[in-house]
């Protein structure tokens, strides 16, 4: 039994922002200090076999952190020394948000998922910005770019600039967050013209690699448009999916009513067809997020067309050694189907 399996049945006992608070807090006491190096020498799974190339960036393996984690980008070197081979941090807005009223997190035990509504709160653009221009990290460290709350929709393409101008210096990538389902104003944000607005004046501004994030809520022709624009927008990838609204019938919590983003086990079916509509349909790389909490899940998502994979509840309910065992459990997968690398295995099922 890990020291997480231990101290699991007291964390849960806090409540989930309570309990996310001070497991951040540990990290960011080691993050920047001799600790990251004996966290990499017990979680890293040092093989090229998990490399991957995507949108311009090389990935030591194809498992990272989700955006929500980190919204503040105070971490990301402890995350990486916990074996994690990319960061997103984020949601950056341009102003400073408090986001919704707690509480604002749930956990959903009975189903390995969570439920939130916390509203992108975050230290700002020029804060995180500051914050990042002064981390030296050795992965891919992406930021998620959204809109500030009280900004009206059609001020929002200078809004995304000016929160992308302030982070360009210390972000690798960067992805357009227009599905955000617990802050108000993004709705109307997935319309194609109002994202070709918002991408076009974010390409105008140099933002590369640029990649968009899509709402797992998106009716099919919605999503085609979507790639339409990726497509004549030349932008580098996309990541899918957001958390979702709708709410499965087979939840068994008693949160399962709580307002807010789902995430975690019960989307993990639907966002790998996510995943593999999109790859159907376009050829830059597919991030795929929702539901990966073991090799087998993160298999899935990569036979189905994702380059690289993304994660946030099962750092929750499965604790730090996560990245580990997804990636040795993904060597053994590779091992098992007669593929040399990630690389080989990605889209294998999209014959």
């Amino acid at each position: 039994m890990s020291v997480y399996d231990l101290a699991k049945p007291l964390l849960f006992r806090l409540p989930p922002e309570t309990a996310h608070g001070f497991g951040h807090g540990m990290l960011a006491l080691a993050d920047g200090t001799p600790v990251t190096e004996l966290l990499a020498r017990r979680y890293a799974v040092d093989d090229d076999r998990l490399g991957v190339d995507a949108f311009g960036q090389s990935f030591s393996n194809p498992v990272g952190v989700a955006a929500g984690f980190d919204k503040n980008a105070e971490v990301p070197g402890a995350l990486a020394a916990l074996g994690f081979g990319h960061v997103e941090v984020g949601g950056v807005t341009a102003e400073p948000q408090g986001g919704n009223p707690r509480p604002r997190m749930f956990r959903l035990r009975e189903d390995d998922g969570i439920i939130n509504r916390m509203g992108l709160n975050n230290d700002g653009a020029a804060e995180i910005g500051r914050r990042l221009a002064d981390t030296d990290v050795d992965v891919p460290v992406g930021v998620n770019i959204a809109k500030t709350e009280r900004v009206a929709g059609e001020d929002a393409p200078a809004d995304y600039r000016e929160t992308y101008e302030q982070v360009a210096e210390g972000g690798d990538f960067f992805v357009v967050n227009v599905s955000c389902p617990n802050s108000e104003g993004f709705r109307e944000l997935q319309n194609r013209d109002s994202m070709e607005a918002i991408l076009g004046e974010l390409v105008d501004a140099g933002a590369s690699p640029l990649l968009v994030k899509l709402s797992p809520d998106l009716p099919d022709p919605a999503v085609e448009d979507a790639l339409e624009l990726v497509d004549e927008l030349d932008l580098d990838g996309v990541v899918a999916t957001n958390t979702t609204t709708d709410r499965p019938a087979s939840l068994r919590s008693p949160n399962r009513a709580e307002k807010g983003g789902l995430s975690g086990k019960p989307i993990e079916h639907r966002a790998t067809e996510m995943v593999r509509f999109v790859a159907k349909r376009t050829d830059v790389p597919v991030v795929g997020v929702g539901g990966v909490s073991s090799a087998e899940s993160a298999y899935r998502k990569i036979r189905a067309g994702a380059s690289v994979v993304q994660l946030y509840t099962a750092l929750i309910y499965h604790g730090p050694s996560i990245a580990r065992d997804i990636n040795r459990g993904l060597l053994e997968l590779l091992d098992r189907d007669g593929f040399d690398s990630v690389a080989d295995a990605v889209g294998v099922d999209l014959d």
